[in-house]
């Protein structure tokens, strides 16, 4: 490309998962049903807990908020590469690329540190149950809900101005199905190295350090429950807890791999199916992760769909 001043007429080509027009016809119906199971899912969630009375405890409080995050997350990246592929349009221009960016990053960095907060309120729960009320107050979470927000839209834009300082040149090829960092960096003809130790401070304080302090919280709960006089309270412990660890490995697994491994070990296949885990398929499962093990979740859902059906009847 031609100089800065011509930078917002650069337009990439996402690549997608696949070139294959019959495997994309495939993609598009199994991403489209995915989509929609995420929307379902996570609107659910919010719609229980905000209309049952008894959900409304600090849990069910940072549950809502990641259910709001995952739903925003999902429809960031896969409305966008469901009309790729019905239109045979792969291009994307590079306000529109940086958009999509900036809201990559804000709504993952508002999952990472919410999965965080989910795990110190475990912690107190369970290691400081007589005093969890007066700990976790409203105003600590108001808090704690609402400072990620304000965190991850500052981070977010300050990933999105170092990177509209860079030069985009010859290759447009970006072989992802949505605006991603390190692709783009890849493909910038300008020297990238302040962006690269940007990225790696920043996924050291939202990526690395919350998944030590869920790794922390989590010793400390674990030793708690060990402590328990019956067998019984250890395995409700252990049951309370396993739902969100399960949403713990899904997250870090895959962002961990993204942007903390060396980019030697990065392949485009590997990228591209990280991505599918922490923007589609976690989103997605999160609703059953956390509705299906939780017998209040459970019956807040039926009442809410049972109310819905009556009213329409």
């Amino acid at each position: 490309m031609e100089p800065n001043n011509q930078t917002s007429e650069y337009k990439f080509i996402l690549l997608g998962l696949s070139e294959n027009p019959e495997q994309e016809t495939l993609l598009f119906a199994l991403f489209l049903c995915m989509y929609v199971v995420t929307v379902v899912g996570n609107l659910l969630i919010i719609l229980a807990i905000s209309s049952d009375s008894h959900l409304h405890t600090p849990m069910y409080f940072f549950l809502a908020n990641l259910s709001l995050v995952d739903f925003c997350l999902a429809t960031n990246t896969v409305p966008k590469m469901l009309v790729n592929i019905q239109i045979r349009s792969k291009s994307i221009s590079y306000p529109c690329c940086l958009t999509q960016m900036y809201f990559l990053h804000f709504f993952g960095i508002m999952d990472s540190i919410l999965i965080a907060v989910m795990a110190y309120d475990r912690f107190v729960a369970i290691c400081h149950p007589l005093y969890y009320t007066t700990i976790m107050s409203p105003r600590l979470c108001g808090l704690l809900a609402g400072g990620p927000w304000v965190f991850s839209c500052f981070i977010s834009l300050a990933h999105i101005l170092l990177m509209a300082r860079l030069v985009f040149c010859g290759n447009n090829r970006l072989p992802h199905y949505f605006c991603d960092l390190t692709p783009l960096l890849r493909l910038s003809c300008t020297d990238t190295s302040v962006n690269k130790i940007f990225v790696f401070i920043v996924a050291g304080m939202v990526i690395a350090t919350p998944f030590i302090c869920i790794l922390a919280s989590y010793v400390h709960i674990i030793v708690a429950i060990l402590k328990l006089p019956s067998a019984g309270g250890r395995k409700k412990g252990f049951f309370t807890c396993s739902s969100h660890l399960s949403v713990v490995v899904l997250f870090y697994g895959t962002t961990i791999g993204v942007y903390l491994c060396p980019s030697s070990v990065h392949t485009a296949v590997k990228e591209k199916a990280s991505a599918v885990m922490y923007t589609v398929v976690t989103p997605m499962l999160n609703p059953f992760i956390y509705s299906l093990r939780n017998r209040d979740l459970k019956g807040a859902l039926l009442k809410l769909i049972n109310r819905k059906i009556t009213s329409s009847s």
